[in-house]
């Protein structure tokens, strides 16, 4: 039997209290004014990091008003989305906005903050936040609902065994990713070796411009926001500069109505085209797309023409001269252009040294970034073989009244 579950066994073998946070905790009350924070102390909903604070510019912090101000061992929650997941256990003084819930607990005597830090760093504590939020464009979760969540309480006891196992669990945890990141880092350097060496004018072949393989080439559109027949209940499948990272895109995570395509310039491409987006910091990155979808206007869209060249080998090609595309970027924001982007060199083997190289360079490609097997996928099977020994035991009885 193990020490914990000794000390249950011990202290509670009827179960825990769980109580609504609002018993044990309340939100922070205390304002100063936002000159008495440094940039070092503020907290900003977008540099708010599970356990960590990172550092943020100096001009993000408010010049004049009043701002929230947290103590070492409060526990700061991001309040809107994508930053509900955020959760920070503050290990200093300082202050924060209105999107950061600051959660002080009544009686540390009772209740030890890095013990309430797990609970609240919970999926079903995330699960639940996100269902109480609300709001159209930007949801919210909702400070009242946080307060009349559940937590356990069990005797202090208890609560130190659990945060001494989640935090040897936690160091073990980011050791072990450590490892298997670093590896990572070395497979891609391997595999931008292996590419470049492969890609540099394989012998037996000429120098071409992209344009040559090229069967079709177009951009998309991004319909206008204020239709919300554009938009609401949208069935097709429309990619952003986001959604292309050097990647085989296989699903969209935005979607757009029959009366968008009708009615504006986006329009249908086939599936497998090379994508590589033109504007802003995503100017040069690549993508292939799986299905037959529609894309916004920073996608330049690559029919390739299959009698010249293979859409993955072209894919390999232009994702090789990123820095070349890089300095081609003009105007204030770093745009890219078709003529630009279609005059780029590549090289022209035969088709079955295209499929010698593609096989090569799948190989390390799977190994770098499939995310069903590989390095990424043992990284995160090493995180949630963590969150579920968390979950695990941060989960009692409740306590039996009689």
């Amino acid at each position: 039997m193990s020490k914990l579950e000794t000390l249950i066994q011990q202290l509670c073998p009827d179960g825990v209290a769980i109580v609504q946070l609002k018993e044990v905790a309340h939100y922070s009350k205390t304002r100063i004014d936002a000159t008495e924070v440094s940039c070092d102390n503020y907290v900003g909903v977008e540099n708010l990091l599970q356990n960590k604070l990172g550092k943020i510019s100096a001009s993000t912090v408010p010049e004049t008003g009043k701002i929230i101000a947290f103590e070492k061992g409060n526990i700061l929650i991001g309040n809107i989305r994508p930053y509900l997941k955020k959760i920070w256990l503050a290990d200093c003084s300082g202050g924060t906005n209105g999107d950061v819930l600051t959660v002080q607990i009544n009686d540390i005597s009772k209740l030890l903050p890095k013990f309430l830090y797990y609970v609240l760093s919970s999926d079903q504590f995330f699960m639940y936040d996100m269902q109480n939020s609300k709001g159209a464009k930007m949801p919210r979760g909702s400070k009242e609902a946080v307060m009349k969540y559940c937590v356990p309480i069990p005797p202090l006891e208890i609560q130190r065994e659990i945060v001494r196992i989640l935090d040897n669990f936690t160091e073990l945890t980011a050791e072990l990713t450590a490892e298997l990141t670093a590896e990572l880092t070395a497979r891609k350097k391997q595999f931008e070796y292996y590419r470049n060496m492969l890609l540099t004018q394989p012998k037996d072949c000429s120098m071409v411009e992209l344009r040559s393989v090229v069967k079709k080439s177009c951009s998309g559109a991004t319909p206008a926001k204020g239709h919300s027949e554009y938009y609401d209940n949208g069935t097709i499948p429309w990619l952003r500069t986001q959604d292309v990272r050097f990647n085989e895109i296989y699903r969209a995570e935005s979607f757009i109505t029959e009366k968008a395509v009708q009615e504006t310039a986006a329009k249908w491409i086939p599936e497998n085209c090379v994508i590589v987006a033109i504007s802003g910091a995503s100017a040069g990155r690549c993508a292939i797309n799986k299905f037959r979808t529609t894309t916004n206007q920073h996608c330049l869209n690559m029919e390739i023409d299959d009698s010249k060249a293979l859409y993955k080998f072209v894919y390999y090609c232009v994702s090789n001269e990123y820095n070349e595309l890089l300095s081609r970027k003009q105007g204030a924001r770093g745009d890219l252009n078709s003529s630009l982007i279609l005059s780029l060199p590549i090289p022209l083997p035969s088709l079955e040294e295209q499929h010698r190289i593609v096989s090569i360079l799948d190989r390390f490609d799977a190994l770098c970034n499939d995310l069903t097997s590989g390095l990424p996928a043992e990284i995160a099977a090493r995180q949630k073989q963590y969150e579920y020994y968390r979950d695990k035991l941060l989960t009692f009885n409740k306590e039996r009244l009689f």
